[in-house]
């Protein structure tokens, strides 16, 4: 078991420094067409915090362990919001806007339910990845006008500053090589990870189901955890809240979207439905009740009340999670 093991720890190790080096390229990319913050946060930054996930998806689904997939997908959720939130949390109260009180979170909560019915039936059809799909591809797209209509409202005299500077023009050459050379290695490192861990979880006779919950769940999630904590630290939490939901969608939509598409799950352990998505709707609806500006008087620049996920909260979401592991190890044992 010795190269598995080490094809694990390598593929990790790859994995997470060219998400890192995908997620600056993208961001280089997007500030250099005039971006908003909010767009890079839950478009850019969560797509390429989640490439992870979606190519282990894909490479799970193609070497016949989609249950692998559905695993990393829910386990990373789980990951994002009580691990990666709770911890970017304790380091700075994580800010919460209106627009992602009104419209983001919801619709979140939305995809959750989605995926708790499709999931109903102890099955996931390639019907429903591309439900999945599509749906993902709707959501992106609503994101991606609103975000184009807000911009063609900013004044002339914005406009005219951001086309003046040229100071993110002299970098796009090197935006896109980091990009393109994070995207390649992200496919081989993703290989090699679930090379590895399909191989140890046959010989320990785990299920795949429990290993992409918690092995590559979490590993796959280190990128949003290190970009959130990064964040936190520069004060971008606005970003680390956007990269956290935007993640979670990529991982609903087109995580499991992609793995069913490509193989199909005709028999989903009832685990899944009874276990893994009910803790992932309630970390989701905890992400909105936490978030709501109760007795919170900071305000945005257009006077509105904003929430802000604090230090108590984010030990609340750690505690969740420390147990969800534990009952998983317990159950294994």
């Amino acid at each position: 078991m010795l190269l598995p093991i080490v094809a694990v720890v390598l593929g990790l190790a790859v994995l997470v420094w060219s998400a890192d080096k995908f997620v600056d390229g993208a961001v280089g990319v997007a500030r250099f067409f005039g971006m908003s913050t909010l767009l890079i946060g839950m478009v850019i930054v969560g797509f390429g915090t989640s490439a992870p996930e979606m190519v282990v998806s894909a490479l799970s689904a193609m070497e016949n362990a989609p249950e692998l997939a559905l695993g990393n997908a829910y386990g990373s959720n789980i990951a994002n919001i009580a691990l990666i939130l709770g911890v970017t949390a304790l380091i700075s109260p994580v800010i919460v806007k209106r627009d992602a009180l009104k419209r983001d979170v919801p619709i979140l909560i939305g995809v959750t339910a989605v995926a708790i019915i499709e999931a109903a039936d102890g099955s996931i059809s390639r019907m429903d990845g591309v439900v999945l799909l599509l749906l993902f591809a709707g959501i992106m797209g609503f994101n991606i006008w609103s975000e184009l209509r807000a911009k063609k409202k900013a004044s002339a005299q914005e406009m005219e500053a951001d086309d003046g500077d040229e100071s993110g023009k002299a970098s796009l050459p090197k935006s896109i090589a980091w990009l393109l050379l994070g995207l390649t290695l992200l496919v081989l490192s993703s290989r090699c990870l679930v090379w590895g861990a399909v191989e140890i979880a046959q010989a320990l006779g785990v299920s795949d189901l429990l290993i992409g919950l918690t092995i590559v769940a979490v590993g796959t999630s280190l990128p949003e955890l290190a970009s959130s904590i990064a964040a936190a630290r520069k004060g971008e939490n606005d970003l680390a809240f956007g990269n956290i939901v935007g993640s979670n969608l990529f991982n609903t939509l087109t995580v499991v979207g992609i793995a069913s598409t490509i193989s199909p799950m005709h028999t989903v352990d009832p685990l899944v439905f009874s276990r893994d998505l009910p803790v992932v709707a309630v970390l989701t609806v905890l992400l909105l009740l936490f978030g709501l500006p109760v007795r919170k008087k900071r305000l945005d620049a257009n006077g509105l009340r904003i929430g802000r996920i604090n230090r108590l909260e984010g030990t609340t979401f750690l505690a969740i999670y420390v147990g969800y592991i534990g009952f998983l190890i317990a159950q294994a044992v």
